[in-house]
């Protein structure tokens, strides 16, 4: 028998959602750092067997919402959860639980998907008394072997092999936005505060050359006086940006790349629906 089936990851910011994705896929398909709302498109990752090919989406963490940005991630949320074979509700043990996510959590296991209750980062000190289906920790890799067997049994069963997508993705982004990604990923790890959740990133240029890849972005923040945070003094901060996400991406496309970055500002653009159009993200709320 072949499995094949869509698994929503939700929860809220911090969870642990985009790290036990990474994990179960092998492959880094969701950018990390430890500031909430990092997750703001859903993200397909892909599990391929010989016998199964399980489809992951990494989903925006739940909260409320401020501006048309927020309700772009809330909506990714709610569809995300529609139409899939299983969902897996993320609780941070490391953090008490509140009672409106303990009545979500039981709103989703009256419908009609299939709901599993996983309490993430089980190697922290534990605060949550939530009693979750399963424990798990992504870092130590605890209880993830059973977890996915557990996912395989929910999971429908064929009798031929029925590979959606093609043996080789593990994602289905394109390379642009997993590039995109790194520099943003690169931004929340380099800046403190509330900057980095008034930023984006738009690939310009991408040109391909036999040994090098060349890759111009602009960087969109809302102030000028952010605009100097991310370059820092004397470009020391965005040069610092650049190499990461330059380190990561050459990972990625396992070739030498020359990557360019400018810092334009875009005065209250999360709550602009053609800018947010243009930097991919969808305006129809």
């Amino acid at each position: 028998m072949f499995t094949f089936g869509y698994v929503s990851i939700v929860g809220k910011p911090n969870a642990g959602k985009s790290t036990l994705i990474n994990t179960l896929i092998g492959e880094k398909v969701a950018i990390i750092s430890n500031k909430p709302q990092t997750t703001r498109n859903n993200i397909l990752g892909i599990k391929n067997g010989d016998n199964f090919q399980v489809v992951f989406i990494d989903t925006p963490g739940i909260h409320p919402s401020k501006n048309h940005l927020d309700k772009f991630m809330m909506k990714n949320v709610r569809t995300a959860i529609a139409d899939v074979d299983l969902i897996l509700y993320l609780i941070d043990a490391s953090k008490p639980i509140d009672e409106d996510e303990i009545n979500y959590i039981y709103k989703l296991k009256k419908s009609e998907i299939n709901v599993m209750t996983v309490l993430t980062k089980s190697d922290k000190i534990k605060k949550s008394e939530f009693k979750a289906d399963i424990e798990i920790s992504s870092l130590q890799n605890k209880n993830l072997d059973q977890l996915f067997k557990r996912i395989l049994d929910v999971l429908p069963k064929f009798e031929s092999k029925n590979y959606v997508y093609d043996k080789e993705y593990f994602t289905d982004k394109p390379v642009r936005f997993l590039v995109a990604e790194n520099i943003r990923e690169a931004m929340l790890n380099a800046l403190d505060k509330e900057i980095p959740h008034g930023v984006a990133v738009e690939i310009i240029k991408f040109e391909e050359k036999d040994k090098i890849t060349i890759i111009e972005a602009d960087i969109v923040c809302e102030k000028n006086s952010h605009k100097g945070i991310i370059i820092g003094k004397a470009g020391k901060t965005l040069k610092i940006i650049g190499q990461k996400a330059r380190e990561e991406s050459e990972k990625l496309l396992n070739t030498k790349i020359l990557l360019k970055l400018f810092v334009k500002v875009e005065e209250d653009w999360r709550n602009k629906p053609s800018k947010l159009s243009n930097l991919g993200y969808n305006d129809n709320f």
